[in-house]
């Protein structure tokens, strides 16, 4: 037995979401929503079944849909792709974080790691022999500034691993906040895997920025999307990752022995939802901006101090700022077993040094999922604060 792995607990996600099943709670947890998902891209993968191959697609992916990612970026992001030599398809995004991370991480290697952090980055460095360094990110701004990386760039370091917009604070580094980190991968020759999945999901007239698009940064960039949150279709797992063609060899020959391939139907309907118009896009921001409005007002109502949610599915309450002493795991442990409903406590996305007054929760919901959280984190209050 693998000691590395046997002394990690199981994911936060299913935790809470294995809690929240067992107590009949609801579920604010784990990032995923409870509407069925556009309606056409469903159709699609219907149609792909029915008619089209059912065997192995290609290792890299099906043409169709890698050409469909190139002309996707080229069109909403101004990012130029040759979708023959750049593009690979994978079993979701994660699938593509672990392929890059093994392809390009030697026993000893420096990885920088942003936190709070999706749970699967640090195992996964850890798996390759890579050597995990931590900026810290805090609230209310979550921000990277140029003292932080000063620190945690050294000799050693390999690669550098961010995701934006960010989970789990929902924040979204800004163009000069990239500019400083691109300045010090360049410095140390370093790469970026850049886990970009919730790149159409930024709110209020904000603008997703490629890091591949930096000066300096197109050779040295993994960029990583996702169908599952493009569409709301998470459990399809579809993903893919963008290289340049010497990147893309190496990491191609770890993802061929990892999943090799992922369905040809949901890849068919993933290439059919990229070509959709831009209305799709303009009218799912909005969707999830009003549900994130909702919940916003409804925490508020109900006594909490909501923090600023630039994108994703979440948004996070400040626990001091609340009223609420007790730390963020106390908390979502009584908000589940107390009050019947589910949320993530920030503090389990740090590997130290954590913030522990901040809990997570997810408005990729329906109304009345919305409404029912939100009674339930009445409740929750309750049991901390004395009105």
């Amino acid at each position: 037995m693998n000691p590395l792995y046997a002394e990690m607990p199981t994911t936060i996600f299913e935790a809470m979401s294995a809690l929240a099943r067992e107590l009949g709670a609801v579920n604010l947890g784990q990032g995923f929503p409870d509407a069925r998902g556009p309606d056409a891209v469903i159709e699609a993968a219907v149609t792909a079944l029915r008619e089209g191959s059912n065997q192995y697609p290609p290792m890299a992916g099906m043409a169709e849909l890698r050409r469909a990612v190139a002309d996707h970026y080229r069109r909403h992001q101004q990012v130029d792709l040759d979708w023959a030599s750049e593009v690979t398809v994978t079993s979701g995004a994660t699938e593509a974080l672990a392929a890059a991370i093994f392809a390009l991480v030697r026993p000893g290697d420096e990885v920088l790691l942003f936190q709070p952090m999706y749970d699967a980055y640090l195992p996964l460095v850890l798996r390759a022999g890579g050597v995990p360094r931590f900026a810290r990110l805090a609230p209310p701004d979550w921000r990277i500034d140029a003292a932080m990386l000063d620190q945690a760039f050294t000799p050693r370091t390999r690669l550098v691993i961010i995701n934006n917009p960010v989970n789990p604070s929902a924040s979204l580094f800004d163009a000069e906040s990239l500019a400083l980190l691109a300045e010090r991968v360049i410095a140390h020759d370093a790469i970026v895997i850049s886990d970009e999945v919730w790149e159409h999901l930024v709110f209020d007239g904000r603008q997703h920025i490629p890091l591949m698009r930096l000066p300096g940064m197109r050779d040295r960039t993994v960029k990583i999307g996702s169908a599952g949150k493009i569409f709301s279709l998470t459990g399809w797992k579809v993903g893919w990752m963008c290289a340049a063609p010497p990147l893309t060899r190496v990491i191609a020959k770890a993802h061929q022995f990892l999943t090799f391939t992922t369905p040809p139907n949901l890849q068919a309907a993933a290439a059919f939802g990229l070509a959709m118009a831009d209305d799709y896009f303009t009218a799912m921001r909005d969707h999830y901006a009003r549900s994130r409005d909702r919940l916003a007002r409804g925490l508020l109502d109900a006594g909490y101090a909501v923090l600023p949610s630039a994108g994703t599915y979440f948004l996070s309450i400040d626990l001091p700022a609340s009223g609420i002493s007790a730390d963020d795991v106390t908390f979502a442990e009584l908000a589940v077993r107390e009050a019947g409903v589910a949320t993530i406590p920030v503090s389990a996305f740090y590997a130290e040094d954590a913030v522990r007054g901040v809990v997570r929760l997810c408005f990729a919901k329906q109304d009345e999922t919305i409404d029912a959280g939100i009674a339930r984190m009445k409740i929750a209050r309750g049991l901390f604060v004395s009105n």
